[in-house]
């Protein structure tokens, strides 16, 4: 998952529920000052929410870019179901379809992180003309390596007969024997802790279980009619950097590679992703009503 550096909103957010004909999700919606260049939906991954991308919304906002940040169903601040069927791909990728809908400025720029770019790829597939582009940033073409499957079947055998106080537990103390653990600060830690309660378990069962059967999807992210952009950091471990290089090159997309960055580029390295994403949309995709 990825934890936030800071909880401040940026001065130009707004955080607010958005409502679609299927509920409403909760955003932060960050505007720049003069007109939009075009708008940006960010769709965040496995056990995260929309404050994964908290250090890209002003970054984003300056560079001329509506951008908006959103907790799918069952995620955090938004309302889900408790039956699994509710969490397919298909499902979660119909809710950002009405999500794009709601936000009424056309197509948008499409940012799936993680497991998000599994939504977003769903998405893509039942309505490419929602969108403008879509950015696959350290999302793998299936299923992830074999130590996150580990952790995800854990995660998923101990949710349904465990209080999630205890799973919270075991998930920390994983965490803290990582060799390149670092702890939070109290609020992070806090804020961490909210999110985790928060989320619906279902969304965490069925989600987690995509993440670990979903096949290659390469073939079918070729045949989409989008401009393409593959982005990770150079120590990506949740999929190997070799898998989303070859992803990338196989389904003709820009490739962006984060020096210095690992699973989450969103958190650490905002500016260089920022400037990675606007030079896509600049010379890949043109200005709005030009495609």
């Amino acid at each position: 998952m990825s934890k936030p550096r800071s909880l401040d909103l940026p001065a130009r957010t707004r955080a607010y529920r958005l409502g679609t004909p299927r509920q409403e999700f909760a955003v932060l919606d960050s505007r720049p000052g003069g007109q939009a260049r075009g708008t940006v939906l960010l769709v965040p991954g496995y056990t995260g929410s929309k404050e994964d991308f908290l250090a890209l919304l002003d970054p984003l906002a300056d560079a001329g870019y509506r951008a908006v940040a959103v907790d799918g169903r069952g995620q955090f601040e938004s309302p889900g179901p408790r039956r699994l069927s509710a969490y397919t791909p298909r499902a979660l990728g119909g809710d950002v379809l009405a999500q794009v809908a709601a936000l009424g400025e056309g197509p948008v720029h499409l940012v799936g992180h993680s497991f998000g770019g599994f939504v977003a790829r769903s998405a893509a597939r039942l309505d490419p003309t929602a969108f403008r582009s879509l950015t696959l940033l350290s999302s793998g073409p299936g299923r992830v390596g074999p130590e996150q499957r580990t952790k995800i079947r854990m995660l998923q055998a101990a949710l349904p007969v465990l209080p999630p106080s205890w799973v919270w537990a075991v998930t920390q103390w994983l965490d803290g024997r990582d060799p390149v653990y670092v702890a939070d600060p109290p609020e992070i830690v806090a804020f961490l802790g909210r999110r985790w309660f928060s989320t619906q378990p279902a969304q965490l069962i069925a989600t987690g279980r995509q993440l670990r059967i979903e096949p290659d999807r390469t073939e079918g992210l070729a045949r989409l009619p989008l401009p393409l952009h593959v982005a990770y950091g150079d120590g990506e471990k949740v999929w190997t950097v070799e898998e989303l290089a070859h992803m990338a090159r196989s389904i003709g997309a820009r490739h962006t590679v984060l020096r210095g960055a690992d699973h989450s580029p969103n958190v650490s390295h905002p500016k260089e992703l920022t400037a990675a994403l606007t030079e896509f949309w600049t010379t890949m995709c043109g200005a709005p009503g030009t495609e």
